[in-house]
């Protein structure tokens, strides 16, 4: 791989990082509640409300897979990097450098959100600034104990949606859409529970700018995620098994074939033309 790739890898995930918190979040901010005579008294309420928003958050990740996909993987998330390097889908030494990117995106994303919502006039960011919670910050209310198995359960969900839909066995070119829907549903499940995080790099940047009590509880939207990218990274080569279109490697899909984004290898500049059989020459 050459080192000019390698590059490019990193920027993709800043880019599709940026895009997913800039895009996603700003949806909640911006647009999640505006009322037709310009006060919160307002009777018509034209907003795009949880619905919007839930479905920005997945157009924001199926957008930049699409478009990025092929070149990092489309992780744009710590919790997918994780997961997708526990189920040898990932280099270990790509693992800290996406985090570290996919955060510093974030933040980066989170600040521009900040100077356009702070033009409004009574704009406060601690009222939200779309931060994640639990307890009295969760949106309806949901104590610490159900909003930690929540991101749990739905980023363990995620990624094996997205293990699944990258499998070289799966059909090519509908990844990308169907990691969308996925975000899509899961927001709509658990926006009442946390803001839903699944992504502790998207937790991190919103959190940063309230500060408070978003900052005192932004390690559950580290250590819940995170868990649940584990979880799925372990468990998807045992659940789904070898058999398949093609053959995997035995201990998951080898990282240099395994097809992570949009049915394109991680590396095209050094793909394979198949996954090969232990001793097997290159023809």
């Amino acid at each position: 791989m050459t080192n000019g790739f390698h590059v490019r890898k990193f920027f993709a995930e800043l880019i599709g990082t940026f895009w997913l918190v800039f895009a996603g979040c700003g949806s909640a901010v911006l647009a999640g509640k505006v009322f037709a005579s310009g006060t919160a008294t307002g009777s018509f309420q034209i907003g795009i409300g949880y619905l919007g928003v839930a479905i920005a958050f997945g157009l924001t990740v199926l957008t930049m897979v699409y478009a990025f996909g092929h070149i990092s993987g489309g992780h744009f998330n710590p919790a997918v990097t994780l997961g997708l390097w526990l189920g040898k889908r990932a280099e270990t030494r790509d693992v800290l450098p996406y985090i570290v990117t996919q955060v510093v995106a974030a933040i980066v994303a989170s600040s521009v959100l900040y100077a356009l919502a702070s033009g409004k006039s009574g704009f406060d960011a601690q009222n939200g600034f779309a931060a994640n919670g639990y307890g009295s910050h969760s949106p309806d209310g949901y104590n610490l104990a159900s909003c930690f198995v929540a991101e749990v359960v739905f980023t363990a969900i995620f990624l094996l949606a997205i293990l699944g839909a990258t499998d070289r066995r799966a059909p090519k070119g509908f990844a990308p859409l169907a990691i969308g829907l996925t975000l899509t549903l899961i927001h709509l499940v658990t926006i009442p529970l946390t803001n839903t995080s699944v992504n502790p790099a998207r937790s991190t940047g919103p959190a940063l700018f309230v500060g408070g009590w978003a900052t005192s509880q932004l390690w559950m939207f580290w250590v819940a995620p995170l868990l649940g990218g584990a979880i799925a990274g372990l468990a998807y080569r045992y659940i789904t098994g070898e058999t398949g279109v093609e053959l995997v490697a035995e201990a998951g899909q080898e990282p240099e074939a395994a097809v992570i984004a949009a049915g394109e290898t991680a590396y095209p500049d050094e793909r394979r033309e198949q996954v090969r059989r232990p001793g097997t020459p290159a023809t």
